[in-house]
């Protein structure tokens, strides 16, 4: 193996260029107060050497580091990846760098994520989409650290801020589109209704829209699965092996409500002539299976922005406005169900 290459030092380029160490660090933090041919000089030196200026020691001198912490609970669903793209696009507008985590959907690892970028003493956090239990509080007020949620709130602690949409009434519009189309039997596709942050209020929307509407909530028509494909196939089947099954079904993500269009359709039945299916989020999938798919469109990159605008202001003692945004969702009618065209909310 080779031999290591020694780090360069702000000292070494202040005397490679022949000036002072105070002279090299106002270069690279940007102070207007160096003449333009010594900044020069200075900056041909550093990309010259390859000096990196070190971002901890910056971090303690200024006693911060320019970076945020972003604890997500799953990179690999669409909904996430989206969001995390409107935080990193406004991150760079402000200059900070992103440290982003993924809690794989256990509570513990999400505690211990938090713990680890407050000691990393990053400048600000976004937590997204996660219950916020008491352990959360605790860490959350233990530090001065600003906090924004994004795409969930704390239902506790009311006053946190957050950036989110309306769950219920947007699963309640959705349901309604079904009902409007004259469907009496109308599936669930859910989460667990111990998430209260999808699988619930998504629930409560579904039956608002039917107790409203002069329906009775039938139990044998509710699948619970994990928001995945394929049980959201799996409960679909099932259900529409029954007897008398839905004619339509609401899930509560659109990979649930895609396993149910193609389990109408591997079981014969016409999408939406026979079986309406609407879902929820949005997500790029909705509009790559045929027919294309009905749905919440939520604005996932609009959440993560919005939030990490927020949290820029409370980082930089900015005014604040407004510290909880609940932002629009239309319904986007596709082809999986017959009332078709967006309908903005």
């Amino acid at each position: 193996m080779g031999r290591k290459k020694e780090t360069v030092t702000i000292y070494d380029v202040a005397r490679e260029a022949g000036v002072s160490m105070a002279t090299v660090s106002r270069v690279v933090n940007g102070n207007p107060n160096v003449k333009p041919l010594t900044r020069k000089k200075v900056l041909e030196t550093i990309r010259r050497m390859g000096y990196r200026p070190n971002a901890v020691a910056r971090g303690l001198a200024s006693k911060r580091t320019t970076t945020v912490g972003v604890v997500i609970p799953d990179i690999s669903y669409a909904f996430f990846a989206e969001l995390a793209r409107g935080i990193e696009d406004i991150a760079n507008m402000y200059h900070y760098n992103i440290i982003l985590c993924n809690s794989d959907l256990k509570k513990e690892k999400e505690l211990q994520l938090i713990e680890a970028l407050f000691e990393k003493q990053v400048d600000g956090l976004l937590f997204l989409g996660g219950e916020v239990t008491d352990e959360h509080r605790e860490i959350f007020s233990g530090s001065d650290i600003p906090v924004v949620l994004a795409a969930t709130r704390d239902e506790k602690e009311k006053n946190r801020p957050f950036v989110t949409i309306d769950q219920v009434q947007a699963a309640k519009e959705a349901t309604e589109v079904l009902i409007r189309e004259g469907h009496r039997r109308i599936g669930l596709l859910g989460g667990p209704l111990t998430d209260p942050i999808i699988g619930y209020p998504r629930y409560l929307g579904y039956r608002e829209a039917l107790l409203d509407n002069g329906f009775t909530l039938e139990e044998k028509w509710i699948r619970l699965g994990n928001y995945r494909y394929d049980s959201g196939l799996k409960a679909a089947k099932e259900l529409l092996g029954t007897e008398e099954g839905p004619t339509a079904f609401f899930a509560v993500n659109d990979e649930m409500a895609a396993g149910a269009l193609h389990a109408a359709q591997d079981l014969g039945k016409r999408v939406p002539e026979e079986i309406s299916v609407i879902g929820f989020d949005n997500i790029p999938l909705a509009s790559q299976i045929r027919p294309l798919l009905s749905t919440v469109a939520v604005p996932m990159y609009d959440i993560g922005a919005v939030a990490m605008r927020l949290l820029t202001k409370y980082m930089n003692d900015e005014p604040i406005e407004k510290n909880q945004v609940v932002l629009e969702y239309r319904l986007e009618l596709r082809d999986s169900t017959r009332l078709q065209g967006e309908l903005a909310h």
